[in-house]
């Protein structure tokens, strides 16, 4: 009668212990005073400073790369994917006003590589250092026969404080108020299945081809990592009050900026008021893709938006640019069913 022992059916319990030794330099990097306990431990301890808080509120949220993932298995490139799960858990909390404190992932694969799976957590790890928050944990799943070979999925969740006096909610928002668009570095982390349909599938292009207008690979367009906000975001927060924020991921600018306003509020948008990465017009261009698809589908260039008084628009853009954050004015609050309105350009 054969033997039968765990690796055989497929888990590697030993690669599983490489994987863990060579991420924890790694996670260490991310650590802030108020974590209590290393990296292996059944639970992760997080002390929240009670001296920085009088009122705490908890904000937490989570999310994956989505099908963007398919991308980094063509191109065999998996260390930015990482950084795009931190970015999509980050930039949701803090749209509440939250400071991301610490961050737990979910990777799992059929057969575990410690190689790739690290460059993995490299990619969240830098995304967290970029965050501030620290990588405290998270769940390594080996599932033979679930999924392909050489693939595996992601998920993360966040967990940030707000001062319960400092939430920001858009309930303050109203008529007059200016719509600051902070510009996002391409795709970010959505719309891929109609990515790859288009650029994969129809054109048949090969993901290692170099496109003039990206002035790089196919691949590193696509996997250029979702902009993570936080600093640019806590930076513009000490010095002018916020009255609202959105994260524009899935849905894009339509789907998203109405969450942050009040009943009776509408959202002008100008057309043409921020540059627009070349990724969409090619996407738009050789796919044949409608308007009204690329707009609820894509952020189209905008990857957050921040309602503030109209007097202190002029300074917000420039505190955001200081920051690196590249910015402009995108459109104004009205009176009106909750939704989004385009309209042209002011000259």
């Amino acid at each position: 009668m054969p033997e039968f022992t765990y690796k055989k059916a497929g888990v590697d319990i030993k690669e599983g212990e490489r994987f863990v030794d060579a991420i924890a330099p790694i996670v260490k990097k991310t650590f802030r005073p108020e974590v209590m306990a290393d990296i292996g431990s059944f639970g992760a301890l997080f002390r929240l400073d009670m001296k920085k808080y009088r009122e705490p509120v908890l904000v937490s949220g989570t999310d994956g790369v989505g099908t963007k993932l398919k991308v980094a298995f063509m191109a065999d490139i998996h260390n930015t994917v990482g950084v795009d799960l931190v970015a999509m858990c980050v930039n949701d909390i803090l749209t509440s006003g939250a400071e991301p404190l610490f961050f737990l992932d979910y990777f799992a694969t059929g057969k575990l590589s410690a190689g790739r799976a690290a460059r993995v957590v490299e990619g969240i790890a830098g995304g967290c250092r970029e965050a501030g928050c620290a990588l405290i944990g998270g769940e390594t799943a080996e599932m033979p026969g679930f999924y392909q070979e050489g693939e595996y999925d992601l998920s993360g969740f966040a967990v940030g404080a707000v001062e319960r006096g400092e939430i920001v909610d858009g309930s303050g928002i109203g008529p007059g108020d200016a719509l600051i668009g902070l510009h996002s570095n391409g795709l970010h982390s959505n719309g891929y299945s109609l990515v790859r349909k288009v650029f994969l599938e129809h054109a048949k292009l090969d993901i290692n081809h170099y496109v003039a207008e990206f002035e790089s690979t196919l691949a590193e367009e696509l996997l250029r990592p979702t902009a993570i906000y936080v600093k640019a975001v806590e930076a513009l927060k000490s010095e002018i009050k916020i009255k609202g924020m959105a994260h524009i991921t899935g849905g894009g600018i339509p789907g998203n900026l109405p969450r942050m306003l009040p009943d009776g509020t509408r959202a002008v948008v100008e057309k043409g008021s921020w540059p627009e990465p070349p990724v969409f017009g090619l996407l738009k261009k050789m796919g044949n893709v409608p308007d009204n698809d690329m707009k609820n589908t894509f952020n189209m260039g905008i990857g957050y938006i921040i309602a503030v008084d109209k007097g202190s628009a002029g300074q917000a853009v420039k505190i955001l640019d200081k920051m690196g954050c590249r910015s402009c004015i995108i459109g104004v609050v009205t009176k009106g069913n909750k939704g989004v309105e385009y309209v042209a350009q002011a000259s």
